[in-house]
């Protein structure tokens, strides 16, 4: 009522782990079981790619190395309990900002150094080929879900706006698949501005950020003007990524979606009072 229009959300939190994560990692364990892979490593931020990677190397009964930025292993103390909990040893990254970019560079470190029996899998659209297209597939699951359940609701498939947070990209791939090629559906992409864009403490990478290549994609990337990276800022720890995956660089090239930023407090104040409506 507030806005004049009906607001679902997609409550991807509500699947087992606790994010949209496990669609993207049962797929991959089932790869990397055919391709006789004994050994699984993955990075994570907020760490809920890391429960749900070590959730099912529980299931299959592998070994399971979780890479965390060591900033993150604090903040985030809960969900490093679980993935010990599950079986899985979290290791922390210790060099740069201590968060995710470091967390990946420390994965791909490990990926590089044990190719023969070691399978990483990569929890957002992010990384070298084939990865970005593969978890956006593994993730399409929740667009899907979105036209079966907005049938069910409003006797259509299509809605009038996708809106969806972007840190690497995975959640928001996932619920724009299906209505890239829609024309009549809106795709919002929604960026951490962290303490504001131009405050030197941001993860707005549409905004600040031009085409550069990051654990092995040519994306848009926030760096100096030597082509050094720089340190992204975001309260969430899965948002502080300096790039975006490059299936978003493409939207935002596109013109196909429209980015905004949002600060923290922003964030903040709108999530508190979308929880009383």
């Amino acid at each position: 009522a507030m806005y004049n229009t009906k607001v679902y959300l997609k409550r991807e939190d509500l699947c087992h782990t606790g994010a949209h994560k496990v669609n993207n990692t049962i797929g991959q364990i089932l790869l990397a079981k055919r391709l006789g892979k004994k050994r699984i490593i993955a990075e994570t931020g907020a760490g809920q790619h890391g429960v749900a990677t070590a959730t099912v190397c529980a299931l299959m009964g592998m070994e399971c190395i979780v890479y965390m930025g060591e900033i993150d292993i604090k903040r985030q103390a809960p969900n490093v309990a679980r993935m010990k909990m599950l079986g899985a040893e979290v290791r922390p990254a210790l060099s740069g900002s201590k968060t995710l970019k470091d967390a990946t560079n420390e994965a791909i470190r490990d990926w590089i150094n044990n190719p023969v029996d070691t399978y990483y899998i990569i929890g957002s659209v992010v990384g070298p080929h084939p990865y970005p297209d593969m978890v956006a597939r593994f993730q399409s699951v929740i667009s899907k879900e979105i036209k079966s359940q907005l049938l069910e609701k409003e006797g259509r498939e299509n809605p009038d706006y996708v809106i969806a947070c972007v840190g690497g990209g995975s959640n928001a791939a996932g619920a724009y698949y299906h209505f890239l090629d829609e024309e009549d559906v809106n795709i919002i992409a929604v960026e951490a501005a962290g303490l504001g864009v131009h405050s030197g403490e941001s993860a707005a990478t549409s905004a600040l950020g031009k085409v550069g290549v990051i654990h092995g994609s040519k994306t848009l990337l926030m760096q100096t003007n030597d082509g050094q990276i720089t340190e992204p800022y975001s309260i969430s720890a899965g948002l502080d990524y300096p790039g975006v995956g490059p299936i978003h660089a493409h939207l935002f090239a596109s013109k196909r979606a429209q980015f905004i930023s949002i600060t923290d407090v922003q964030a903040m104040d709108w999530g508190l009072k979308l929880s009383k409506l």
